[in-house]
């Protein structure tokens, strides 16, 4: 972790894009925002107007910049957990500019990328999850990746990870206590209870930990392989989702050489459309190339269009080609099969839940597709529950999943309390990095404030 040392600086930032017109916030953090602010603001910043809109006049010296709002937050209880001063000023360059200026001479410096967010963390008012959480809110693009970071920037993953932590922590109090009362060969820690509490926590770290396919998915866009024989139609099918021509089309069977991919959203949801070259066997080396591309594509896709010219394409055929399919895609990956076409060749039956009937020309049927693209997403999210969607957590929760199964394989073969006791200190770590709580002393506050030795 950081020293917070370096926060003794009051630093200042623009909050808000610069642009003409409209309102621009410049922020002021640090142990020296208000006597600064104060210092070109027409009214002074004292304890009396926290957390309350002052309008004045912000000056240069004897000169008038522009009449602002400012509010007041006093430290610890503002965003970064120090003294906080933020101007609303209107949104001219030159104000902007000049304001920043100003406050840079009176003693500001500017903020580092992130470190208003930074100081939150160090001052103790986000944890590192909640904060990694506030990247991802800004940059969600989706209405499901939105949801997901607002969720965990609330503290629902934090939560949940300290629940987990607190179990554990009482346990490896008792078996740091056994270690002091070795020689008179007691138990503290029931080892029954323990496996059954392992096994609980094991349930849930598995299960945020496999959530992470999935959350990746929905903050970087649901792969979705748009795959079939040559000249079935998946160029444009990809056109008609988009709603416009990003796709070479041409009635050349092979035209397509090379994946394509582009992101729609749909529902709440971002999608990456990849489509593919049409897989069939051919001696052109470039092409062949196109199509090895293809089938590793299938291979990462979470959702597979298979697509199908209703003219061309037997029932025979369109079942070699997806037994094809099946043997290279992901165990966990839904299919949909759609007949193409379907205009020309008459071939039409009712769409059933995993097979469409569509003509991807005129668009004509496109919505049953979109709405089995929506559906399969959704059959496989809790809102309610926690997605892991960050890397980092993911190979935390990877690594405490390891150490508890250590963790019950010595508890099985019944190893020495220090021994459990260095395994339990493994779960805890990799479960601190998540949050950024990596310390002993929470062992340590549970041994004192629990029991009583010896005064």
């Amino acid at each position: 972790m950081m020293s917070k040392a370096y926060s003794t600086e009051t630093i200042c930032a623009l909050s808000t894009p610069s642009g003409v017109g409209g309102i621009a916030v410049v922020r002021v953090s640090g142990p020296l925002a208000w006597s600064i602010v104060g210092a070109c603001f027409s009214k002074p910043i004292h304890v009396g107007m926290v957390r309350r809109a002052v309008f004045g006049e912000l000056n240069d010296g004897d000169q008038v910049l522009d009449e602002v709002v400012v509010t007041a937050f006093q430290g610890p209880f503002s965003f970064t957990g120090e003294d906080v001063v933020e101007i609303a000023c209107h949104g001219s360059r030159y104000i902007q500019q000049r304001l920043l200026e100003v406050l840079m001479r009176l003693g500001c410096r500017m903020a580092m990328p992130g470190e208003y967010t930074q100081r939150a963390y160090l001052n103790g008012k986000l944890d590192l999850s909640r904060a990694e959480a506030v990247g991802d809110v800004i940059a969600s693009e989706s209405a499901a990746a939105h949801r997901q970071a607002v969720h965990q920037m609330r503290g629902g993953f934090s939560r949940e990870i300290d629940g987990l932590r607190d179990q554990l922590i009482h346990f490896s109090s008792l078996l740091e206590l056994e270690l002091d009362f070795s020689e008179e060969d007691v138990e503290f820690a029931n080892r029954g209870q323990m496996k059954h509490l392992l096994l609980e926590i094991q349930h849930v770290v598995v299960k945020l930990k496999d959530s992470f396919r999935f959350g990746n998915a929905i903050k970087n866009g649901i792969p979705v392989a748009l795959v079939g024989p040559p000249n079935a139609g998946k160029s444009t099918l990809l056109n008609a989702l988009l709603n416009e021509d990003r796709a070479i089309v041409s009635d050349i069977a092979g035209t397509t050489r090379d994946t394509v991919e582009e992101v729609v959203n749909l529902g709440g949801y971002m999608y990456r459309f990849i489509d593919t070259a049409g897989i069939r066997e051919t001696e052109d080396v470039i092409e062949r190339m196109g199509i090895d591309r293809s089938i590793e594509k299938v291979r990462h896709a979470q959702l597979v269009v298979v697509l199908f010219d209703a003219l061309e394409t037997s029932l025979e055929e369109s079942v070699v080609f997806l037994n094809r399919v099946n043997a290279v895609k992901r165990a966990d990956a839904k299919v949909v099969v759609c007949w193409n076409k379907v205009d020309l060749s008459g071939k039409r039956g009712g769409s059933e839940k995993d097979e469409l009937f569509i003509v991807a020309k005129s668009g004509e049927s496109i919505a049953p597709l979109e709405r089995w693209l929506i559906e399969s997403v959704q059959e496989e999210v809790d809102e309610s529950a926690t997605i892991v969607t960050n890397a980092r957590h993911f190979e935390s929760l990877r690594k405490a999943a390891e150490s508890l199964e250590q963790l019950m394989q010595g508890l099985d073969t019944g190893v020495p309390s220090d021994l459990l006791a260095v395994d339990v200190r493994g779960v805890l770590f990799h479960l601190g990095e998540i949050t950024g709580k990596i310390s002993a002393d929470d062992i340590l506050n549970s041994i004192f404030g629990k029991f009583c030795i010896g005064k």
